[in-house]
């Protein structure tokens, strides 16, 4: 079958761009929104800056993929035998916004199996570390080290028409998808493992294989993998590791480079790595209070311990959400129907009983419900999967589907170098002296 995945895109892409040069030039001079001195100072919270096509957050309906909810993805796309959705699927849709048949996603199956082969040179990069080096370390220079297969870098030192610059950008995009379970599982198995490495299954899909590489054997997983890549794979553009690899990628580094600097964003405690510090903060209130199986009192106990030291509760509280995150749902339905009994998956449960009532009547908590970190932990450590430092590597490899899918999207509508303009203290005090007099 021809690439009619790429087909599709440059049409829907090519039609959009025009439509958007023509609404730029009759309205681009309206106002989209009013930027408050709070926000300047606030990480820019909230300024409406940016396109991103692949999804869009609102605080209380969460998650969309082109218009599509979680719990829609689930009903719609193509799915595996235990009805979790294929995460080819989604890439799918967020590139072109249609949901694909099945038949298109066996495709980019197949599509991603024949793009997988990793360079020599990054396994032999990985083999120069310690073992014990972080795994999204590994991850991160895994992910740089492959940019010597760039196609994009390769045509654009030939020369390339600006036109055309979103077609090695998809070349890049799928290659990188494609690999990385392969490196990822590489990091695990060095770091976890002792070295003992899984080759690749070529007829699996590419989470069932990714599951199948980490060594775990059993379907459980592979389909946990499937809705695991799915709901971590995009959250809009404004998140720090979609927005690092967004501005990387305006300047026009390829995707190998834009992307690893999304990964060290995501490698943050305030990002991605939220995941592995949730895990950890429940088996260090675990140990502390000598039981697998407290109850909701010992917790509340526990958690206004935490609060009084000056800490966080990790995995609850959004940048954005105001309700509880649609992901976090998703991962509590799954383990509902498959290990509802699994101790540690109850203790993830009471703590949803308890910290939402806690952090609300501090009074000074807009949103007191658990974020998509809350409960994924729960879920791999009941597979097995129990080294909680290689968490933030899983979420990677997901995201990279929404943040490479928006990026062809960029430059496939030209998007232009990123440059917000910065101010100074000073520059603010005198703003705020002028408009005082005036």
């Amino acid at each position: 079958m021809e690439d009619l995945l790429k087909q599709r895109f440059y049409e829907k892409a090519s039609a959009l761009a025009k439509e958007m040069k023509a609404l730029l030039k009759e309205h681009g001079e309206k106002k989209l929104d009013e930027v408050k001195l709070r926000q300047a100072f606030g990480g820019a919270r909230g300024i409406k800056m940016m396109i991103w096509e692949t999804s869009q957050l609102d605080a209380y309906e969460g998650i969309r993929f082109r218009g599509y909810s979680i719990p829609q993805l689930q009903e719609l796309l193509p799915s595996d035998e235990q009805g979790e959705p294929l995460p080819e699927g989604l890439f799918w849709l967020m590139l072109v916004g249609d949901i694909p048949t099945e038949e298109e996603v066996n495709w980019l199956s197949k599509q991603f199996s024949m793009r997988a082969a990793v360079p020599a040179h990054t396994f032999a990069m990985l083999d120069s570390l310690p073992t014990d080096t972080h795994p999204m370390t590994q991850f991160i220079l895994a992910i740089t080290s492959m940019q010597t297969e760039s196609v994009f870098s390769q045509r654009y030192a030939e020369g390339i028409s600006k036109a055309d610059y979103w077609d090695p950008i998809y070349e890049d995009t799928l290659n990188i998808i494609a690999r990385l379970p392969r490196v990822a599982s590489y990091i695990y198995c060095r770091s976890f493992a002792g070295g003992k490495h899984i080759e690749p299954n070529p007829e699996l899909d590419w989470a069932g294989n990714f599951a199948h590489m980490l060594g775990i054997n059993d379907d459980g997983f592979k389909s946990l993998m499937r809705l695991y890549m799915t709901i971590h794979a995009d959250h809009e553009g404004g998140n720090a590791s979609a927005h690092t690899a967004h501005l990387i990628g305006s300047t026009l580094s390829d995707p190998y480079l834009s992307f690893a600097g999304g990964m060290t964003s995501l490698a943050g405690p305030l990002h991605g790595l939220a995941n592995q510090e949730v895990i950890k903060w429940i088996f260090e209130m675990l140990e502390e209070l000598g039981t697998r199986t407290p109850s909701k009192e010992q917790i509340a106990d526990y958690v206004n311990k935490t609060l009084s030291e000056g800490k966080v509760i990790p995995g609850y509280g959004h940048a954005v959400l105001r309700q509880p995150d649609p992901r976090f749902t998703a991962q509590k339905v799954y383990a509902e129907k498959h290990l509802a009994d699994n101790d540690i998956v109850q203790v993830v449960w009471k703590i949803f009983d308890v910290v939402p009532e806690i952090l609300g009547g501090l009074g000074k908590v807009k949103n007191p419900w658990p974020n998509v970190a809350a409960h994924s932990g729960a879920i791999l450590v009941h597979y097995g999967l129990t080294d909680y430092s290689f968490y933030t590597v899983l979420f990677g490899v997901s995201r990279a589907l929404g943040v490479l899918a928006a990026g062809c999207w960029s430059r496939a509508m030209g998007m232009p170098l990123e440059r917000p303009k910065s101010l100074t203290s000073e520059w603010v005090k005198n703003f705020i002296a002028e408009q005082t007099e005036a």
